[in-house]
């Protein structure tokens, strides 16, 4: 294939397969508040947090990790300056300690933090001010979830991100619109392995860990639980919704343990990851061929949700349990029309679900996209897809892709503020 686009996927592939310890918008509010800590170099007297609406739906009801069960922006924060590390990023959280964890809770108990809606703004943003005396730092934080853009302190710009110097300097710097199915399923077959091997590895090690732990331990609703209790001799299908949903039910609700990730989410991570290991076991699959299904799976995620953004009203677990869908298919040896079709009948079911914000009930969501996601796949088996014209369905699978993240990005935006004003309503 060509080197330009297998580095290409094999940059996309790392920048977005890292390890997040819990919900990644309260973990990216508490990774910029511990930087800005970090640069202070001191202990703040106080801080102002300003967040888009996105990050405002996706932290008001998740549980951060290590809190002792605290909710909120203003804890997420508090706690990244009180305990956090900076330097472990999305898993800033792991070194919290339980002294940090009163402190945390007795400054919130003040006026220590506050919590600022920022409107006009892209959906993802994070902007931390902290304050010690006649001193201060920013942290401002956009796009993606680790991707600081600017540090200043005491009103001197520190660090300022500049994509275009970049490029000039002869940096590969990532470009998604290199995206498509064909080049997706050759980088699949014939990238070395090496190129993901350790990323898929550890993706299935700690995504079926904490899938584990939602499948033995009361977390949230338990609704992978339930899809088991409910089939005593379960499909491979069921398994595959059960597990993927005992992931999201132990992470939204602060299981300690990390996930690794795909566009910036835990819940797509685990949607991408658990069904595709599940189909692996139940058929016998060699361990390279699902590593390499892996691969395309949280591409063609990456694909999907590149013209619709980390962040908006469109759910995405509708876009990983596709990508899913799509890398069985190949696993089982689809060919490229089983995996275009697979994908169509997938997001022109039930793309466009929408996101109302990180909480127990996107394990139900995930199981609901990973069911359809497989039954569209079962749908291409037989040489059955929605045809061009239907909805939003075009005349090839690109086209499609494209007008579904229209949809999400630019059609769902209405959407997006009208649930963020439903959620502030008892504020």
């Amino acid at each position: 294939m060509n080197d330009c686009i297998k580095a290409q996927y094999t940059a996309i592939l790392k920048s977005e397969m890292i390890k997040a310890l819990g919900c990644t918008e309260p973990i990216a509010v508490a990774y910029a508040a511990a930087k800005a800590r970090s640069v202070l170099g001191k202990m703040p007297e106080h801080c102002v947090v300003r967040c888009s609406g996105n990050i405002v739906k996706n932290v008001k009801g998740v549980t951060v990790p290590n809190s002792g069960g605290m909710k909120g922006i203003s804890a997420a924060a508090v706690l990244g300056i009180v305990g956090g590390d900076a330097d472990s990023e999305l898993s800033v959280l792991q070194t919290v300690k339980p002294e940090d964890i009163e402190k945390a809770k007795a400054l919130l108990g003040t006026d220590f933090c506050k919590a600022e809606l920022a409107e006009g703004v892209e959906n993802l943003y994070i902007d931390v001010k902290v304050f010690a005396g006649s001193e201060e730092a920013t942290v401002l934080l956009k796009e993606r979830h680790t991707n600081i853009v600017r540090i200043t302190k005491n009103g001197e710009t520190v660090f300022e991100k500049n994509e275009e110097a970049a490029k000039a300097s002869g940096q590969l710097v990532i470009d998604k619109s290199t995206l498509n199915v064909r080049d997706i399923i050759d980088y699949a077959e014939n990238a070395p392995l090496s190129e993901f091997e350790e990323l898929t590895r550890t993706q299935i090690e700690c995504n079926l860990a904490i899938a584990g732990e939602g499948l033995t331990k009361t977390f949230g609703t338990n609704v992978g639980q339930t899809l088991l209790e409910n089939a005593p001799d379960p499909s491979v299908q069921i398994k595959a919704r059960a597990y993927a949903a005992a992931g999201s039910d132990a992470r939204m609700s602060g299981c300690p343990l990390p996930v690794v990730i795909n566009s910036g989410s835990g819940n797509q991570g685990i949607t991408i990851s658990m069904p595709v290991y599940i189909y692996a076991k139940h058929h016998d699959i060699s361990e390279e061929r699902m590593l390499r299904a892996l691969a395309l799976a949280n591409l063609m995620s990456c694909h999907q949700k590149r013209f619709i953004g980390n962040l908006s009203a469109y759910c995405g677990a509708t876009s990983a349990a596709a990508g899913a869908a799509a890398g069985i298919a190949w696993m089982l040896g689809g060919d490229y029309k089983v995996i275009c079709d697979t994908v169509t009948n997938s997001i022109a079911t039930i793309g466009g679900m929408v996101c109302d914000g990180a909480k127990p009930s996107c394990a139900a969501k995930i199981a609901s996209a990973v069911e359809t996601a497989l039954t569209g796949y079962n749908m291409a088996l037989k040489g059955r897809v929605f045809a061009p014209g239907e909805g939003i369905v075009k005349d090839d699978i690109e086209a499609t892709i494209a007008s579904v993240g229209r949809m999400g990005k630019t059609g769902m935006k209405s959407t997006d503020i009208e649930i963020l004003n439903i959620m502030l309503e008892d504020e």
